[in-house]
């Protein structure tokens, strides 16, 4: 927020006079901001301007917004039934009632949580700059910038975060990592920390897990009725692995914890090795793995074999050892469930073999990979269609194979999406089952174009044709389509 519009903010709402702005104005220091300013004379307080400029961080935008959030694949964290800016916020299992000293930092680091939940952020970023600490919100992926504070109150903040933590606070020269909880009305919210020293002092950044927007449904997290129906099937199985692939950041998480909400039920034993634990999920044992003593996923993995499990979700497959005890878990009739980085289905074939699995085990132990990329969903409120002499026609049409007259939609901008044309976010996935040609083909060691075309011809939709799917419903721009699949091969 410029000084000129906290100004206007300031007087339209009646916080302060005319006379009393004009003095803070004249009575500015060389480079100081207007808030400092007004702090600095004692005309509000340091919280207050926080609060402030927090409730009234749209009046820059070209539109004003309503406070809405939407969390990981679109699913919505905060509306307007329950006003996040008006409740109080309770730190679990944490008292500052003691320290009376500390108030204004708890009451403006306070605000700047709740902020980022109605918001809907699913991160916080806290950058340290020469002239301040930079806040900057993920909403629906992307960071935007808040509000730059002041210098002098960087460490107690940044100190603030780490206590709840329970982080080393004298410690700014090592990484660390911690969480806590914080419960705002009905909702209830873990914040993972993570600190990392950089030039200009430590940056710290929160990681936002709303128990209440986890969303397990796999047709609101944007799958298609032939993918899900596709999907659920594998799920039925009693033992096999099921592989779900993308970057990071694509909503593998997500949709692990969807498949394990399908894949319990009371008769049988889950149990879940994550890096770390980041939903609780009830009638399931949780387990995080602890590289600092030696409890990485495989010897968490061997142990839980050992549990009599009926199904295990495993974070991440990140090495030959993990690879190798996860292919033969499922082959002795245990359903696996796990996430590996590679850009599509087809793959993670080759990705599994570069990690010293030999073919035939492959063949007989996967079930089925899901591939997913989360994009931007067009906002409903204010999306209409593209103009016929548009120029991006062309690149859109090339690149998604697609008639140049396609009817097109995209966002326009409007109060409800804060003037972006998107709100919340939708999953683009493509699942491949493996039947018997696939693992005949996958047994005898052909390359991923090979494995690709045996899967297209039994029916096989790629990314791109759920994109293009997505598009011709209006769900999807076709500019956020080609953002997210550039690179990705039909």
């Amino acid at each position: 927020m410029t000084d000129e519009i906290l100004a206007r903010s300031l007087h339209s709402t009646g916080t302060l006079t005319r006379e009393q702005l004009q003095t803070a104005i004249k009575s500015r220091g060389n480079g100081e901001r207007l808030g400092q300013t007004l702090v600095r004379l004692g005309l509000m307080s340091q919280p207050d301007l926080v609060r402030f400029q927090t409730q009234h961080v749209n009046d820059e935008q070209p539109h004003s917004a309503e406070h809405h959030s939407n969390g990981h694949n679109g699913d919505t964290l905060a509306h307007a039934e329950e006003d996040i800016n008006s409740l109080p916020i309770y730190i679990v299992d944490h008292d500052d009632s003691t320290d009376p000293a500390q108030a204004p930092v708890v009451r403006y680091a306070n605000e700047l949580l709740k902020y980022a939940i109605s918001l809907g952020a699913s991160d916080v970023h806290f950058e340290p700059q020469p002239k301040g600490l930079l806040p900057r919100y993920r909403v629906d992926g992307a960071l935007q910038a808040g509000q730059l504070l002041p210098i002098e109150l960087s460490p107690p903040i940044l100190s603030r975060f780490k206590v709840l933590a329970n982080l080393d606070i004298t410690e700014q020269r090592l990484p660390q990592d911690g969480r806590f909880r914080v419960k705002i009305g009905t909702k209830v919210i873990d914040f993972r920390v993570s600190s990392l020293p950089s030039l200009h002092g430590e940056k710290i950044v929160l990681r936002l897990l709303n128990h209440s927007s986890l969303e397990t449904d796999l047709g609101k997290l944007g799958f298609t009725r032939r993918d899900r129906l596709m999907f659920e099937k594998m799920l039925q199985r009693s033992h096999g692995m099921i592989l779900v692939t993308g970057p990071t950041g694509s909503g593998k998480t997500t949709t692990l914890y969807a498949a394990l909400s399908a894949a319990r039920d009371a008769t049988k034993n889950v149990m879940t090795i994550e890096d770390p634990v980041e939903y609780e999920l009830e009638g399931i044992t949780q387990t995080s793995i602890n590289a600092d003593i030696g409890l990485n996923f495989a010897r968490v993995l061997r142990a839980s074999l050992r549990q009599d499990p009926d199904v295990i979700l495993v974070g991440e497959i990140r090495d030959e050892e993990t690879a190798d005890i996860a292919v033969r878990a499922a082959l002795t009739g245990h359903l696996m469930l796990s996430t590996i980085h590679t850009n599509s289905a087809v793959a993670t074939v080759s990705r599994l073999r570069d990690m010293g699995v030999p073919s035939y085990l492959l063949a007989s132990s996967i079930a089925g990979i899901l591939a997913q990329r989360l994009a931007r969903l067009t906002c409903r409120s204010c999306r209409g269609p593209v103009e016929p002499n548009d120029p991006r026609r062309g690149e859109w049409a090339e690149f998604f194979n697609m008639p140049v007259d396609t009817p097109f939609q995209e966002g326009k901008g409007c109060d409800k999406c804060k003037g972006r044309g998107t709100r919340g976010r939708v999953a683009i996935v493509e699942v491949m089952d493996i039947d018997s040609s696939m693992r005949r083909a996958i047994s005898a060691d052909k390359d991923a174009e090979s494995l690709r075309e045996i899967a297209r011809e039994d029916g096989f939709l790629t990314m791109m044709d759920d994109a293009r799917e997505k598009i011709r419903a209006g769900f999807l721009s076709p500019e956020e389509g080609m953002k997210v699949l550039m690179g990705h091969e039909e």
